[in-house]
C-alpha cells in the first residue's frame, strides 16, 4: 500500500503536562525529563538539533550531542573553525531542540552561547576515545575535503606526531554553553491540543506560561 507523506500522522496520549507538576526551574524540569529519557532506553537522548544564523543571514541547524548540563545551562563541544563556530562567534545567540519521539516529548531551549574555559575543555578532551582525540586534529570541519583519502593520510600524519598518550586539545576545538533565557517543554496530546508549558527568564526570575497548541 502507498502511503502519502500527508497520511503520516499519530495521535499523541500517553502523558499530560501540568503546571502543578513540573519544577519552578527550567533546568530542573529539563533534567528530570532527560533522566526519564535515560530510563527508557532512549537511543542517543543528548542528541539536540543546534541552530544558528549563517554569516549571510540564513538559519543553519544541526545535530550535535549535549555533554552537560548544570545550573548555568547546556554545554556542546566542536571545532570553533567549523560553520557552527564561526557563526557563534559573529552571533553567539542559538537555540536547541530536543526530540523524544518514545516519550511523545520536545523540548525548545533560547539563548546566549559563549565558550567555556579552555581548562574545562581540557578535561573534556581528555575522557574522549583516542580516535575522537586524533579525529579533532586530523578534521578542518566544514571545509572542503577533495577526498576521503586525504581525511586518512591527515589521520595518519595524527596518530604518527601523538600518539597513544596524552593526545593535546586542539586549540580550534572545545566547548560552549547556551545560558537559557527560554525553555518550552511540550507533551504530546490527542487531537494536536499538544501541552506547551514555556519558561521565559525576566532579569533572574523564571516565569511559566502555557501556550497554545
Amino acid at each position: 500500500m502507498t502511503v502519502t507523506i500527508a497520511d503520516l500522522r499519530r495521535d499523541y496520549r500517553l502523558q499530560r503536562l501540568l503546571e502543578t507538576d513540573v519544577d519552578s526551574h527550567p533546568l530542573g524540569q529539563f533534567q528530570a525529563w532527560f533522566a526519564d529519557a535515560v530510563r527508557s532506553q532512549l537511543p542517543e537522548p543528548n542528541a539536540m538539533t543546534l541552530a544558528t544564523l549563517g554569516l549571510d543571514g540564513m538559519p543553519a541547524a544541526r545535530m550535535v550531542l549535549l555533554k552537560d548540563v548544570d545550573e548555568q545551562g547546556f554545554v556542546f563541544f566542536t571545532n570553533y573553525r567549523s560553520r557552527k563556530g564561526l557563526e557563534l562567534a559573529q552571533n553567539p545567540l542559538a537555540a536547541l531542540v530536543f526530540w523524544w519521539a518514545e516519550l511523545e516529548r520536545q523540548v525548545r531551549i533560547e539563548g546566549h552561547v559563549t565558550p567555556i574555559s579552555p581548562s574545562q575543555s581540557d578535561r573534556y578532551f581528555q575522557t574522549r576515545p583516542l580516535g575522537s582525540q586524533w579525529g579533532a586534529w586530523a578534521s578542518d570541519q566544514s571545509q572542503v575535503l577533495d577526498s576521503y583519502q586525504h581525511l586518512e593520510e591527515k589521520l595518519e600524519v595524527v596518530k604518527a606526531t601523538y600518539g597513544e598518550a596524552n593526545v593535546p586539545r586542539p586549540k580550534h576545538w572545545g566547548g560552549y554553553r547556551l545560558e537559557p533565557r527560554l525553555v518550552e517543554f511540550w507533551q504530546g496530546r490527542t487531537n494536536r491540543l499538544h501541552d506547551r508549558l514555556c519558561y521565559t527568564k525576566a532579569d533572574e526570575t523564571w516565569q511559566i506560561q502555557r501556550l497554545f497548541p
